[in-house]
């Protein structure tokens, strides 16, 4: 059955209805809106975060935010130009173009560590370009890579700047991944553009679906609650959050600790799912056609087909900087050992990769040079991060001896995998729920599920 947005009918209709506009929204027009757009993001994204960083130790008045804007705008101008003579970097860059990006964050760090807080504006402008820079480096490893694969051609600073600095909304990781992905899923036509807008408009309405479904889930039957559950009276839900009841430990009621489980998965999917499809459906709007963030997760058949539905640009950030290098970098060292080739490319992902991410992602703490205190908050995460590189690893050794066998029997046995699935994210999931319980306690409440006490 087709979805409206691959109807002809309803494409022609739309076609017909929004002609001169879509018409005039050439590839190069839409560019250059969206360009605009991440100028301006440019400018209020570090505006608002470091305005809202009221218990830093630094303090940022409207000079020092300019001269962050200023600097950081540099610096992506300066990457750019590297990308484009990316032939003509030193030997040491172009043999380790990605290290050596990131050996520039961690010089920043270096030197916010060993000045003292109060040693001038310069000081309160690189803490500012440190707190920022987590954002915007995997994006410029995307525009390393162009360089590095020789796809600058014909491509000019705004257009990169659609990806640096989004005007469609996003984190630290790159929804979109960078231009050379957008490229390749760009509408050249206007019936292109229609079909793209269609899905997009639908992706949007899925978006707001999902979100509604959160809302009534965390307001009627589990978490803490929320404005639903204040005009429901403001009963007691029946299934407490489980960042509540790892607290507990063993101590955890059985049944309630079991339906926490699942509905913790069930809820971070639709978060997932409610934001970034609003996300990907804004860049279907402008042209770009492509793939989801998170695709039907819940109707994965095996782990690593779960790991690939459930946050897709996250999964590809892992895999695009850590697995690929890895198993590249091991192939005539392991060629004879494949398994094992496997194994070190998955760990180098999932497991050190997915820790490195996380730890960017406490960049004000890292600014402040409170080091040890950002890796002892991922010491839950680590456990976390060991268990899904496992799982990913016996799940694609599982799917590489399916090969050949046919399609998946259905019925029950289809049932009885995808709940496997489920149980699986569900369980590691208790030491990745934000919670201030110790790992010890998160082990405890594991222990507590299968009657361990």
């Amino acid at each position: 059955m087709l979805h409206f947005h691959e109807n002809p009918t309803v494409v022609a209709w739309w076609r017909t209805r929004l002609g001169r506009p879509l018409d005039w929204l050439t590839p190069a027009r839409r560019r250059a809106i969206l360009a605009v757009g991440a100028g301006l993001a440019g400018i209020l994204y570090p505006l608002t975060t470091l305005h809202g960083g009221k218990d830093w130790q630094q303090a940022f008045d409207g000079l020092a935010i300019s001269l962050v804007v200023l600097v950081l705008f540099g610096f992506l101008w300066l990457v750019y130009r590297a990308a484009a003579a990316f032939a003509a970097l030193p030997a040491a860059v172009r043999g380790h173009p990605q290290l050596s990006l990131h050996l520039i964050y961690w010089a920043c760090l270096g030197i916010l560590w060993s000045t003292p807080a109060d040693a001038g504006l310069w000081r309160t402008v690189l803490f500012g370009v440190a707190v920022m820079f987590p954002f915007l480096l995997w994006r410029c490893g995307y525009l390393i890579f162009s360089g590095q694969y020789g796809r600058m051609r014909g491509t000019g600073f705004s257009d990169h700047l659609i990806t640096l600095w989004p005007a469609f909304g996003g984190n630290n990781t790159p929804y979109g991944k960078g231009l050379d992905y957008l490229a390749r899923c760009e509408a050249k036509t206007a019936e292109q553009l229609a079909r793209a807008q269609l899905s997009g408009i639908r992706l949007i309405g899925l978006g707001m679906i999902w979100g509604v479904t959160l809302f009534v889930l965390e307001g009627t039957l589990y978490g803490d609650g929320n404005a639903l559950t204040h005009f429901l009276g403001g009963q007691r839900l029946p299934v407490p959050s489980l960042k509540e009841l790892v607290f507990e430990g063993a101590e955890a009621p059985f049944v309630a600790a079991w339906a926490s489980i699942y509905c913790e998965l069930f809820k971070q999917v639709l978060r997932h799912a409610a934001g970034s499809h609003a996300i990907i459906g804004v860049l279907r709007i402008f042209g770009f056609n492509v793939f989801r963030s998170t695709y039907k997760p819940l109707l994965a058949e095996s782990i690593s087909e779960f790991w690939n539905r459930y946050y897709y640009y996250f999964k590809e950030l892992l895999a695009n900087f850590f697995f690929l290098p890895t198993f590249a970098r091991l192939g005539r060292r392991l060629r004879n050992w494949p398994r094992l080739r496997l194994l070190c490319a998955v760990f180098a992902a999932a497991l050190v990769g997915n820790l490195y991410y996380h730890l960017l992602h406490m960049a004000v703490p890292l600014a402040e040079g409170r080091i040890l205190p950002a890796l002892a908050a991922l010491d839950s995460r680590m456990l976390y991060c060991l268990l899904l590189a496992i799982g990913i690893y016996v799940s694609m050794l599982r799917e590489q001896g399916r090969l050949g066998q046919g399609a998946r029997p259905g019925g029950v046995r289809r049932l009885l995998r995808i709940f496997g699935v489920w149980t699986f994210f569900g369980l590691i999931f208790i030491w990745d729920v934000r919670s201030p319980a110790s790992l010890l306690t998160r082990v405890d409440f594991f222990l507590g599920l299968f009657g361990l006490r």
